[in-house]
């Protein structure tokens, strides 16, 4: 079965596997949708809420997009740095102001504050290719990504990046590592997003859940 097919019955929600998870149930929680402790420490990543009425599926934080874009899931909760990355075409009806942090250019400290040379290419390292490259085009600067899954601190420590552009919360990660941030691109939070057919095909239900989750903000 494809898409909305398979939950006729209720609505389907794609949770980011790991602290926002937790804060995003905390919330769902709140507004009378809660998932039993077992399921939550089981190792399924397809569980039902306690009351029946909502499946949760748990995934990657970066493949939130994809299943609500394509029906797998109805509703998914994703960080806005991710939703900006993957360009799904999904409704976002509502900003749930957990997982905040900023999406930044940063760098080593004794580049801070120097301009862009406009005739030469920056290499750039980042989880966030599409994000790094609008940044640095709209400001008429050549760019060269470099894509990276992890440690992308390390990259102009060790001289394999200019830049960097990455997630940054306390910006202690960036201080260790002898960097510094120059530009914020954008600020970042969690946002429910809703899968177009379903928005329209399940609108009373999704309209009570986004009704439900507003109050208890």
């Amino acid at each position: 079965m494809r898409g909305n097919e398979k939950t006729n019955n209720g609505l389907t929600i794609a949770l980011s596997k790991g602290r926002m998870q937790d804060d995003a149930l905390e919330i769902f929680g709140r507004a009378g949708i809660a998932v039993d402790e077992a399921d939550l420490h089981s190792r399924r990543l397809l569980v039902k809420s306690a009351d029946q009425r909502f499946n949760f599926i748990f995934v990657k934080p970066s493949d939130v997009p994809t299943y609500v874009e394509y029906g797998v899931a109805d509703v998914g909760v994703c960080g806005l740095d991710v939703l900006m990355e993957s360009r799904a075409d999904v409704h976002e009806p509502l900003d749930l102001l957990i997982g905040r942090c900023s999406i930044a250019v940063a760098g080593r400290r004794e580049v801070v504050g120097q301009d862009y040379n406009l005739l030469a290419t920056v290499r750039v390292a980042t989880k966030y290719p599409r994000i790094a490259t609008a940044y640095f085009q709209e400001r008429g600067i050549p760019i060269e990504v470099v894509t990276l899954s992890g440690s992308v601190e390390l990259a102009p420590v060790l001289g394999l990046s200019d830049r960097i552009v990455d997630l940054v919360e306390t910006g202690r990660t960036l201080k260790e590592n002898g960097l510094e941030v120059i530009d914020i691109i954008t600020e970042s939070t969690a946002r429910l997003i809703v899968n177009r057919a379903s928005f329209h095909l399940k609108r009373a239900i999704v309209r009570d859940l986004v009704n439900e989750l507003t109050k208890v903000l």
